[in-house]
């Protein structure tokens, strides 16, 4: 882990007069002023940081829709029933954001799909780019959306299938060419809000919960993140090259009933954005932590208008999204860092992990692993499970938190209300995917995504990731010391 030292600084200052205060002029020999020269930019080169590093970026993105006739994700009864994808409604994609910063080189990718690829699948994409693209860290988030291809941690033939395998050399042939067209770039940051979904859980006064599946008319629930945060990445001309949106909203508009391949509300958001400034910057989905939070219109059937509905949601969004991103104000940063952990942790099973097994087979019998808890197909199943964690510091300003399934909502209110930085994301789906991780709170109230089938975890799994990456930020900011403080 690098701990470099840089602060995030503000543009050109501009001189202003002062009002009631005379002008005084000098006159100063061609010799004098000659001398004067040299010494400002003497002093100027001698009190420059050494080797300081300016931040480079660039993007591109690329065309993942699959073959048609592929399970799909995301809904178990559309799993268990055999059916499989008939078309496309919209294009799924993969963006690629590269950031430099001196030696360091980091490739985000983002998917139109429900899930990121599995551990060897990051790992194979992790090694390419290292060795053909020169990157230093990888991250990969997905949507969530639940139209696209099902993806699983392990397939009956021990490799992933030819549809996957091309996908993931689209996105390191992508990753190779954009690194090769680096820029000079600057950031910026800005945050709104906006109201496209509610919380699915509904926590009565008697403490049982109740599952709130669709909410057309709105109403109110808690608790809820409506902050929209945005990350503006510009050229130093001003341009902008990306436009990232962090927000926490399940990509289910459409139900289990479509069949054709759909990004949902996040491709219609992001073409809003791209729209809204003219075609010029490629617009991301960062999803947060929304595993209990859904769209208003949720699995709205396909014969009421869910293409509509999906259109509704991702254009409130993106309006809200391309209003922020035009008041953003990019800066550059001297010198620019990025500070990167990618941390394995060890979780026990929140059940025992054999009669769990056995349940699930006895109840749904084994198409239940294409759906969740496929890292038990195993039997014996393992007595662990690894999940990465996610820390990203830029500039010593702009903090990611990246877990591995679908946090609840708390969590990325936490992480932003703790975090010692100006600025913090927080991402879901990211370096891998294991369900759900409810909070300590909402385990014990109960409810899907808090105590059923699809939360497998040890209890307090998510509270230790987010306090991991609260500490990976302290040290990364060097506030946290190697030796005790002398008395």
């Amino acid at each position: 882990m690098s701990k470099q030292s840089g602060n995030f600084v503000a543009g050109p200052h501009r001189g202003q007069a002062y009002a009631g205060r005379p002008c005084r002029c000098f006159v100063v020999s061609r010799p004098a002023l000659n001398l004067a020269c040299c010494f400002v930019v003497f002093f100027l080169l001698c009190n420059a940081p050494c080797g300081a590093a300016t931040l480079k970026a660039a993007v591109a993105k690329v065309d993942i829709t699959p073959p048609v006739g592929l399970p799909m994700y995301g809904f178990f009864d559309r799993i268990k029933e055999g059916k499989v994808s008939t078309g496309v409604l919209d294009p799924l994609y993969a963006r690629v954001l590269i950031l430099e910063a001196g030696e360091k080189r980091l490739a985000l990718v983002t998917l139109d799909l429900g899930r990121t690829f599995n551990a060897a699948g990051i790992e194979r994409l992790r090694k390419t780019v290292e060795t053909s693209s020169g990157i230093s860290f990888l991250i990969v988030i997905a949507s969530h959306t639940h139209s696209g291809p099902n993806l699983l941690d392990e397939y009956p033939s021990g490799q992933a299938p030819a549809w996957e395998l091309e996908i993931l050399n689209k996105i390191a042939a992508t990753v190779h060419e954009t690194s090769g067209r680096l820029v000079e770039a600057r950031l910026g940051t800005g945050y709104g809000s906006v109201y496209i979904g509610y919380n699915r859980r509904v926590v009565g006064s008697d403490g049982r919960v109740t599952m709130l599946w669709s909410n057309p008319g709105m109403e109110p629930t808690a608790p809820l993140d409506p902050r929209v945060s945005i990350l503006r990445v510009d050229d130093t001309g001003g341009k902008p090259l990306a436009i990232l949106v962090n927000y926490a909203c399940h990509p289910v508009v459409l139900g289990a009933d479509n069949s054709k391949y759909s990004a949902d509300f996040v491709g219609v958001m992001a073409g809003t954005v791209e729209t809204a400034f003219e075609g010029a910057p490629i617009c991301f989905f960062l999803q947060g932590a929304d595993g209990d939070i859904n769209p208003y219109f949720a699995t709205t059937p396909l014969r009421e208008d869910a293409t509509a509905k999906r259109d509704w949601t991702g254009k409130r969004l993106g309006e809200e999204a391309a209003r922020i991103a035009r008041t953003i104000r990019t800066e550059a940063s001297s010198p620019a860092t990025i500070d990167f952990t990618d941390d394995v942790i060890n979780f026990r099973f929140r059940w025992d992990a054999t009669t769990f097994r056995n349940s699930l087979l006895k109840t749904f019998g084994t198409r239940i692993f294409e759906d969740h808890a496929d890292t038990l197909a195993h039997d014996p199943p393992p007595d662990h499970l690894e999940l990465h964690v996610i820390t990203l510091l830029l500039s010593k300003r702009i903090a990611f938190i990246g877990m591995p399934g679908e946090p609840f909502v708390n969590f990325q209110i936490n992480w932003r209300d703790r975090c010692p930085v100006p600025d913090a994301f927080f991402l879901g789906y990211t370096n891998g995917y294991l369900d759900y991780l409810p909070t300590i709170d909402a385990a014990a109230e109960g409810g899907y995504g808090a105590a059923d089938s699809n939360t497998y975890l040890e209890i307090g799994a998510g509270e230790q990731m987010l306090r991991h990456a609260l500490v990976r930020v302290y040290e990364m900011l060097g506030r946290l010391k190697d030796e005790p403080e002398k008395d």
